[in-house]
């Protein structure tokens, strides 16, 4: 049996309804990922936008309200001074980790690296990263544990070097409590500065660093001339992202304080979780959680256009 194959060769293009254009081959994938959006983010925040409007204890019909619960945030003192206490957490969540983490990143790259080689970095990268990876529950449970005022770790080894007199009740002392909570979260956010920067760090031209330490520039001018200007944008991708973690903190907070004592640790995030659930402030609890929203929303765009702006004067 003979089969005949014909191929016609035209020289007219296929019709256009045959042609996909590559702009259009990507949109059934991407749909999945909106709708989850739509459906996890958009619906739930406009839900509790407009929550923020009624009075609500959560059962039964809401009742509009209007603005009467975002003109009693503006007077509510617990709700500034949780926002204030916020601030001290962007602090240790962001400004501080981001400080220490560009040090310690170029210390690995320049210096360990040469020395004692890349097996060793590894090594101490997987180590200050390791609070990132553990659930903040078990971290803040084993951080109650050290920083108990009877029998806790610091505490006891205070006592063991003759040094007393600094023992404290760490997380039940109203003046200390929300400095014990910053250095937990310095801890915790370490990490993810550090690895962020060292990955910046690998972009940058060594020839740079040669050049100038042949002109006699020490370590530092050469990191604050050289390196801080070729990983700008990895800066301001650490200080967004760290910031907007810092705003919406809650977990540690829950574990360590749940807020207190007296309100010392309390925070936007947590203020809006007892209102809810605890006060049943419903339409009150959403506004807070709405203005917090707000914020960080406006804090991501900020730090977007910062980023997009480095990178385009990077380029250049």
């Amino acid at each position: 049996m003979t089969v005949t194959v014909e191929r016609r060769v035209t020289g007219h293009p296929p019709p256009a309804g045959h042609l996909r254009r590559p702009q259009d081959s990507s949109a059934p994938f991407l749909l999945p990922g909106v709708l989850a959006f739509l459906a996890v983010i958009i619906v739930p925040f406009l839900m509790n936008t407009g929550v923020s409007f009624t009075d609500w204890q959560g059962v039964g019909s809401p009742e509009w309200s209007g603005l009467a619960n975002y003109r009693e945030l503006l007077d509510d003192s617990e709700f500034w001074a949780s926002f204030r206490h916020s601030l001290f957490m962007v602090v240790a969540m962001a400004a501080v980790p981001t400080a220490v983490g560009l040090v310690l990143a170029a210390a690995l790259f320049d210096y360990v690296g040469k020395h004692f080689g890349s097996k060793t970095v590894a090594v101490l990268r997987a180590c200050f990263y390791l609070p990132q990876v553990l659930p903040i529950a078990v971290a803040g449970i084993v951080w109650s544990w050290i920083l108990a005022p009877e029998n806790g770790s610091l505490n006891e080894l205070l006592k063991a070097i003759g040094l007393s007199s600094w023992q404290q009740d760490w997380l039940g002392d109203p003046d200390i409590a929300l400095y014990s909570v910053m250095g937990v979260m310095v801890w915790v956010q370490l990490g993810f500065p550090l690895v962020i920067f060292m990955a910046g760090l690998q972009r940058v031209d060594p020839q740079l660093h040669e050049a100038a330490e042949l002109d006699g520039a020490g370590w530092w001018r050469r990191f604050w001339h050289i390196t801080l200007p070729q990983i700008r944008p990895e800066i301001y991708v650490v200080l967004t992202w760290c910031t907007i973690a810092a705003l919406k903190v809650f977990g540690a907070v829950y574990v360590l304080t749940k807020g207190g004592p007296g309100g010392a640790t309390n925070v936007p995030s947590y203020f809006s979780f007892t209102t809810f659930f605890e006060k049943t402030q419903v339409g009150y609890g959403a506004a807070i959680s709405t203005v917090l929203t707000v914020i960080i929303l406006l804090l991501s765009l900020i730090g977007l256009k910062l980023q997009t702006r480095a990178e385009e004067r990077e380029g250049s």
